[in-house]
């Protein structure tokens, strides 16, 4: 397939529209992070830098930690930036940007989203690194993409939506859960992180039940939200963990496109004890280097 220009922007020096990175300098190990500045805390590890890049929120760094090629990419915030940063990885990876065909063999890419979350359960405190081994998705990205319902695991959503009682004339985009490669996972999760399940959100507040001056369409979300259980095929029950942004995005984009991808997050606030920590630059980093070691 050849791709016309105005589908594939590339910009006048060879690089991708957005990201501004070039293909040579695309590694095949892909970190993301939400922070432009958390950028330098990943890329001051590595042992060498070949390629930088800026613009807009998106910052990214390419280099070598202990013999391997890493590139770092902050993403801002946000499933729609991963749809920009998703498609565009992939561009880089698997279409030729001098013919604007797809390159004869595809090219797999690992990609890690580091960042932070809320915790949803008493045993997901501060501190806690939790890997979403399944992510719901609450921003409605993927349901603009055909083949939707081959990535996603559709038993999943309609347990939860029945258990919610969002059918209907609910106003939220339909959820999908999209689990994250099962390999990487359990690389990235070793035996001192946390497997979770998480809930990806099209916002901060009212999507993640936080109630400010604005009321809630669903005040009792949160609640209903944590009592969830599911029993899984594997015998075992599942709950919910955590809420954040984006792991939703990448691990749903990541299958469609046939890439690695999940996401591992650091607990800053936890919303069942009502508790948050901002001095977590300690930990992250502490993240930061277990990644690095594991991807």
């Amino acid at each position: 397939m050849t791709y016309p220009d105005s589908e594939l922007i590339i910009n006048e020096d060879g690089s991708a529209f957005h990201l501004h990175i070039k293909p040579e300098h695309l590694a095949d190990n892909v970190i993301l992070v939400g922070d432009p500045g958390r950028v330098d805390m990943v890329s001051d590890y590595f042992d060498s830098i070949e390629a930088t890049a800026e613009n807009r929120e998106f910052r990214s760094a390419t280099g070598t930690y202990k013999g391997k090629r890493f590139t770092v990419l902050s993403t801002g915030i946000g499933c729609d930036n991963i749809d920009i940063v998703l498609n565009e990885l992939d561009a880089l990876a698997n279409i030729d940007f001098h013919t604007r065909d797809d390159k004869p063999e595809h090219r797999t890419l690992n990609i890690v989203r580091i960042g932070t979350c809320g915790g949803m359960q008493p045993h997901t405190p501060v501190g806690t690194c939790i890997v979403s081994e399944m992510s719901l998705g609450f921003d409605g990205l993927l349901n603009f993409y055909g083949r939707r319902e081959e990535a996603c695991d559709l038993a999943f959503e309609d347990a939860f939506l029945q258990h919610m009682h969002w059918t209907g004339c609910q106003c939220i985009a339909h959820p999908y859960a999209v689990h994250a490669d099962e390999e990487l996972t359990a690389r990235i999760c070793g035996t001192d992180f946390v497997r979770g399940i998480t809930i990806a959100c099209g916002g901060f507040y009212g999507p993640q039940g936080r109630r400010l001056r604005a009321p809630l369409a669903d005040p009792d979300a949160n609640d209903k939200i944590r009592a969830f259980r599911y029993a899984a095929p594997d015998g075992k029950e599942k709950c919910f963990t955590n809420f954040e942004m984006e792991s939703s995005a990448v691990a749903g984009l990541s299958r469609l496109l046939g890439h690695k991808a999940t996401t591992v997050c650091l607990v800053i606030a936890n919303r069942y004890a009502k508790e948050a920590n901002t001095d977590y630059h300690g930990g992250m980093e502490g993240l930061v280097c277990k990644v690095l070691e594991r991807i």
